[in-house]
């Protein structure tokens, strides 16, 4: 089983670079979107609900703003949007859907750099978002992806000495990877390979992807427990349209 997470920067964009044609090609079980900018309703049929896939949409209160979406070949036990704080759950950032034997959470969570008060928003959702995945893991193994707005480690990101005190990589926001950690989720990429120089994310105003110079930021955690079940985690740098590239897990 592939699981798949892109943060696309805008869904519609995308669209126009290829989109379908990478979808048609890699046919994911779950493919996770991010930054999706778009209601469901603003979209082509052929992306709001692709072929042989069950399709879930966000729609933040603020258009062109934000937004995940979730396909998925196999139709999910139950779908949720919320995130029970109307502060979060207008900004359409997480989608959950349940299957037979775990919970996946597809998460845009939010970037810091703007103001303090935007990066006392972010650490908000983190501290909410863990309360909602510790309580969905008492039901059944959890599973979450996204674009986590973080880089964990030093190995993480091409300049970290000179990030330091940028949103992003501030110690407040790397703590809250180690507590994830510290809980019994698995960085399921690090679990597989421990090099350098491996990212997700490159600035597109100074040309950064062809020199790869990046930060990585989109990740897949999963609970300890499913740990025996997974095969494989990649990066998909290759993979173009976006700012970010796609993300993905292999499971049993």
């Amino acid at each position: 089983m592939e699981l798949i997470s892109w943060n696309v920067n805008g869904i519609r964009a995308v669209e126009k670079k290829g989109f379908l044609h990478w979808l048609a090609r890699q046919m994911p079980d779950i493919l996770c979107l991010q930054e999706t900018k778009a209601w469901p309703g603003q979209v082509s049929p052929g992306l709001r609900s692709p072929k042989e896939y069950h399709s879930f949409w966000s729609e933040p209160s603020k258009r062109g703003y934000s937004g995940v979406a979730t396909f998925t070949k196999t139709k999910p036990m139950s779908v949720s949007l919320t995130m029970d704080d109307e502060k979060f759950d207008s900004e359409g950032r997480m989608l959950r859907t349940e299957f037979e034997d775990f919970i996946l959470f597809n998460v845009y969570f939010p970037n810091g750099k703007a103001s303090p008060e935007r990066l006392a928003y972010k650490l908000a959702f983190y501290e909410r978002f863990l309360e909602i995945i510790e309580g969905a893991r008492k039901e059944k193994p959890i599973i979450f992806c996204g674009d986590v707005n973080t880089a964990h480690k030093p190995i993480d990101l091409t300049h970290p000495r000179a990030n330091e005190t940028t949103s992003g990589f501030l110690p407040i926001e790397r703590e809250w990877i180690d507590r994830v950690l510290d809980m019994g989720y698995i960085d399921t990429f690090r679990h597989f390979d421990k090099s350098s120089e491996k990212y997700t994310w490159w600035d597109y105003k100074t040309g950064a992807r062809a020199r790869n110079v990046g930060w990585r930021l989109d990740y897949f955690f999963v609970s300890e427990e499913l740990v025996p079940r997974l095969k494989g985690a990649s990066i998909l740098a290759d993979v173009l349209g976006s700012d970010h590239c796609p993300v993905g897990i292999q499971i049993e």
